[in-house]
């Protein structure tokens, strides 16, 4: 059984626990945040790549603070996309991140299927290098420990 953290439970189904900036900033890891900048250009500094998940009441990554669909589940007072009649919406079609755009189409029907226990234990099994097992991120192209491409998004 999985222990859920409701604060990484991104309403659009981009599970933060397996988000780059927040691993960066759970690992202090200041030559990963330094690589995320150019993923993140509103980031200027390193300091700047930080998160404690996007529900949390720490310090939430701006890209998240500001999101139009976390807004959105709040005003229709549901917990995230998996429970609303309108998804995909025009702000998942025009979502800005392309690897997050499909992650968000596999993972919301997934967890309106699975349920949140079994949908964050398959999004944190997911992201596994599978030849050498290592950790991975949203969005990884390699593995950072065997460096064989992968995709597991």
């Amino acid at each position: 059984m999985v222990e859920i953290d409701k604060a990484l439970l991104a309403p659009c189904g981009l599970y933060c626990g397996v988000c780059a900036v927040y691993l960066a900033h759970r690992d202090n890891n200041d030559k990963f945040k330094q690589a995320l900048l150019k993923v993140y250009p509103t980031a200027s500094t390193i300091e700047d790549i930080q998160c404690t998940g996007c529900l949390s009441d720490g310090v939430v990554f701006d890209f998240c603070r500001h999101c139009s669909i976390k807004r959105c589940v709040k005003k229709k007072r549901i917990e995230g996309c998996h429970q609303c009649d309108d998804f995909p919406c025009r702000r998942i079609k025009n979502f800005p991140l392309p690897v997050g755009k499909k992650v968000i189409l596999r993972a919301i029907p997934q967890w309106r299927e699975w349920g949140t226990e079994k949908w964050v234990e398959e999004e944190e099994k997911r992201y596994h290098c599978p030849k050498c097992g290592n950790t991975l991120f949203r969005g990884a192209k390699r593995c950072n420990k065997c460096k064989i491409p992968v995709d597991v998004d």
